[in-house]
C-alpha cells in the first residue's frame, strides 16, 4: 500500500510517498520534486527523486537486548562515601564490572527495584565465595526491602537497563563474563 502527499504551487510540485508493504525491506519513503513551467529548478532540469532510509523497528530492541542480564548473588553494603561521591540511598548499588552511573533492574521473587551503580564492590574475594558469583552489592535499604534484613546475601535476577559513562573498577575476574554478557554472545 502506498500513501502520499503532493504539494504544488509557484511552478514547483513536491510529492512525498510512503510504501507500507508487509515486509520490512520493502518499506520505503521517497520525495519527488518536479519543475512545472516556472523554471525554479533551472533550465533543462527534470524532477529529482530521493529514497529516504528507514530505520528498522528492531534496531532499538536489539540494542536493549544486547545489555547483560542473568542470575547472580546479591550482597548488601553500606558505605559512608561512595566512589561516585554521591551519598548512599535506597537505589545505590555497587559493581566492580559496570561503569558508574549504570542502571540495573534487580528482581527477587515478585519484587523489583532499579539501582544505580555508585560504588565499586564487592571485592574479588567476596565475588568468588558465592555461587553464582556476587557481582552486585545492594544498599542495606534495598536488601531490607527484598528480604526484611539489612545484611544478607541472596540470589537475584539482574538486567542492565542502561550503561553509565563513569569509570569501571575491574575488567576481568570472577563473574566478569556474567556481568558483561560476554559468555552469552
Amino acid at each position: 500500500m502506498a500513501t502520499g502527499v503532493v504539494v504544488a504551487g509557484a511552478g514547483l510540485s513536491v510529492a512525498l510517498t510512503h510504501s507500507t508493504d508487509s515486509s520490512p525491506a520493502a518499506r520505503t519513503s521517497s520525495v519527488q520534486v518536479t519543475q512545472e513551467d516556472s523554471g525554479l529548478l533551472g533550465p533543462g532540469s527534470e524532477g529529482h527523486a530521493v529514497k529516504l532510509p528507514r530505520q528498522a523497528p528492531t534496531e532499538k530492541a536489539d540494542k536493549k537486548a544486547a545489555l547483560p542480564g542473568g542470575v547472580s548473588t546479591g550482597t548488601s553494603f553500606w558505605d559512608a562515601e561512595t566512589a561516585s561521591g554521591k551519598p548512599m540511598s535506597f537505589h545505590t548499588v555497587a559493581s566492580p564490572y559496570w561503569p558508574l552511573g549504570t542502571k540495573v533492574k534487580i528482581t527477587v521473587g515478585k519484587k523489583s527495584a532499579v539501582g544505580v551503580v555508585e560504588d565499586f564492590g564487592p571485592a574479588e574475594w567476596a565475588v568468588a565465595q558465592h555461587n553464582p558469583p556476587a557481582i552486585i552489592d545492594l544498599s542495606e535499604e534495598m536488601m531490607q526491602y527484598f528480604t526484611g534484613t539489612r545484611s544478607n546475601s541472596i540470589p537475584i535476577k539482574f538486567q542492565v537497563l542502561q550503561l553509565g559513562d563513569g569509570p569501571v573498577y575491574r575488567h576481568s575476574g570472577t563473574g566478569y563474563d556474567m556481568a558483561t554478557g560476554i559468555s552469552e554472545k
